[in-house]
């Protein structure tokens, strides 16, 4: 199944594969003046149902089917009124960055860990595979969805080094394992990559761990259009975070991806993604 995607929205103004680890910024843009809270809300919230529902859900999914599943699209992320310190917004983001900027398609839903609906979930926050040739690569992402970037940094390392151990990853592949649809279309090549049986150094070889981090920027904050000085000055910013983050301590047997999204004022967006997914409960 060859999943249709949302247009693109964030503009990428970095993007280097070449270094370890890579590394990609992003940037939301303005409007009239006003950096694009709404709107960027508006774009993750089309991302929602391939994020939150099943691949055959998915297939499923028509003119007499939609207004139903995007209702459980939306009621299957929370329903508490306690939002401001999830992480299901970040995820949602970090979906949407790395099927836009990696072409990756999504594996499982996290959504499928949790045991009700107000629940929490630990591991890794994106679980995608990107084909290249005949094979698959594995892509198994971290977020932090975060205010500060210094402190976003400091946490992600600290969650990549205990991700990578060994038994970690184990018990985390058998749990991908039993979440996949064996009707996919890649769910043979992914089980066969992340059997027990296949020694962590193949599998290493064939994945990556994509970063996200969002972080409010003085840069963004500064300004009220794209203009070259800002490209100039977000590119600046961007290498200093990543930097930042390359000095940081990160595992060096695993290939790492950092992306980096500048956010003007993180508690406005999540009060805004808050307001439209309530919005899309009650269709």
């Amino acid at each position: 199944m060859n999943l249709p995607r949302p247009d693109p929205f964030l503009e990428v103004v970095v993007h280097n594969i070449e270094l370890s680890p890579g590394v990609s910024g992003l940037s939301v843009g303005y409007e009239r003046g006003q950096w694009r809270c709404s709107q960027f809300a508006d774009h993750l919230m089309e991302w929602l149902p391939e994020f939150a529902l099943s691949h055959e859900e998915l297939k499923g999914l028509n003119s007499a089917s939609a207004i139903a599943l995007l209702r459980r699209a939306a009621k299957a992320i929370y329903s508490t009124k306690k939002f401001h310190n999830r992480g299901e917004f970040g995820e949602i983001l970090l979906h949407a960055v790395i099927r836009q900027v990696f072409g990756s398609v999504p594996a499982i839903s996290k959504i499928y860990y949790k045991d009700s609906a107000n629940d929490t979930v630990k591991g890794f926050d994106a679980v995608h595979v990107v084909p290249v040739e005949d094979e698959l690569e594995l892509w198994i992402g971290e977020v932090k969805f975060y205010k500060e970037i210094n402190s976003a940094i400091r946490d992600v390392v600290d969650e990549l080094t205990v991700h990578t151990e060994t038994d970690y990853l184990r018990d985390e592949f058998a749990l991908i394992g039993n979440k996949v649809d064996k009707r996919w279309p890649h769910a043979e090549k992914l089980l066969k990559l992340i059997h027990r049986n296949t020694p962590l150094d193949d599998i290493f070889s064939r994945t990556c761990i994509p970063v996200l981090l969002t972080y409010e920027s003085t840069v963004v904050a500064n300004n009220k259009s794209v203009s070259d000085e800002y490209i100039k000055q977000l590119q600046v910013e961007f290498n200093r975070h990543y930097d930042k983050f390359m000095t940081s301590g990160l595992p060096s047997d695993i290939r790492i991806h950092l992306i980096l999204v500048p956010l003007e004022d993180k508690k406005e967006l999540v009060k805004c993604l808050n307001d439209k997914l309530s919005a899309w409960r009650n269709i």
